[in-house]
């Protein structure tokens, strides 16, 4: 699908729905062309990556190698780390916001609550006491 186009993301976030309907929430989770295939156990991945890659290869798609991280119990999905401790903020994406310089102003405020909002969901205690 060309970039670009108005609707194009919508698109083929549906389109990825529909080949994968009967598979999404059993054993994997899309977002665009974000794929997460995941089991309880070594061999229910493998079987179920297996059914996802006979899928792939019967729907024409194309998938690049060097994007893709197999068999892994930990990985950086949409920004947050993930694993079966659960979901977790990356310390890299903290770093950042610790290093911004303090607000001194409102626009400054909206500045930093638009970096750090997507953390604020993650941190179970959060608050102006310093």
């Amino acid at each position: 699908m060309p970039f670009g186009l108005c609707n194009a993301p919508d698109t083929f976030q549906r389109c990825m729905m529909s080949i994968f309907s009967d598979l999404l929430e059993e054993c994997i989770e899309i977002f665009m062309d974000d794929f997460t295939v995941y089991g309880d156990s070594f061999d229910a991945c493998l079987h179920h990556l297996d059914k996802v890659l006979e899928r792939c290869q019967a729907k024409s798609l194309v998938l690049k190698f060097e994007k893709c991280h197999f068999m892994v119990t930990e990985g950086i999905v949409l920004g947050h780390i993930v694993s079966e401790k659960g979901i977790q903020v990356d310390p890299a994406k903290v770093d950042v916001i610790a290093k911004l310089p303090y607000p001194t102003n409102q626009k400054e405020i909206r500045g930093f609550l638009g970096h750090a909002g997507f953390l604020i969901r993650l941190i179970s205690c959060i608050g102006l006491n310093g």
